[in-house]
């Protein structure tokens, strides 16, 4: 079975993380969004909120799988059976760093593959620090996430 796994932080996860999922669960029989604890990176949800967030946000997609992880990847895609790596390009900027973290992945594991997704135009400018932002400054973020993000991200900041 041919899986792929997308991982990040999803804090929060966005309408633009969700378009790629979505459609990388038309290319895989699999998709696992693996979501990474990162304490280091001092996430603002936890990681039980951001498993339970994008479980909500990808219900409606059979084939895609919601866990949570620490440490390597590599590791990850060694204990999940994948050989495929899923990351989202917004911006041309985006690309330089991803194919840093595609080799170096590669390096420690051969067999992996990455495979890059390029946002649609309406979600290329929506990230998760953004959506942090607006939401912590008290803005309407309903634009650029679920609802249940949304509601989430209001509790979280109390506005």
């Amino acid at each position: 079975m041919q899986a792929a796994i997308y991982p990040g932080t999803f804090d929060p996860i966005t309408n633009g993380h969700y378009e790629m999922i979505s459609r990388a669960s038309r290319l895989f029989e699999r998709v696992v969004v693996a979501i990474a604890g990162r304490p280091e990176k001092s996430p603002n949800l936890s990681l039980a909120a951001r498993i339970e967030l994008t479980r909500e946000v990808t219900a409606g997609l059979d084939n895609v799988e919601v866990i949570g992880f620490s440490g390597l990847l590599t590791e990850l895609m060694e204990k999940q059976q994948a050989h495929i790596i899923l990351r989202g390009l917004r911006t041309a900027s985006d690309f330089e760093y991803e194919l840093q973290l595609a080799n170096m992945n590669r390096a420690q594991m051969p067999e992996l593959e990455t495979v890059f997704l390029t946002s649609e135009a309406q979600h290329s400018y929506i990230s998760s620090t953004l959506v942090r932002e607006i939401a912590k400054l008290g803005g309407d973020v309903s634009k650029h996430v679920h609802p249940a993000v949304a509601q989430a991200l209001r509790s979280h900041y109390n506005t």
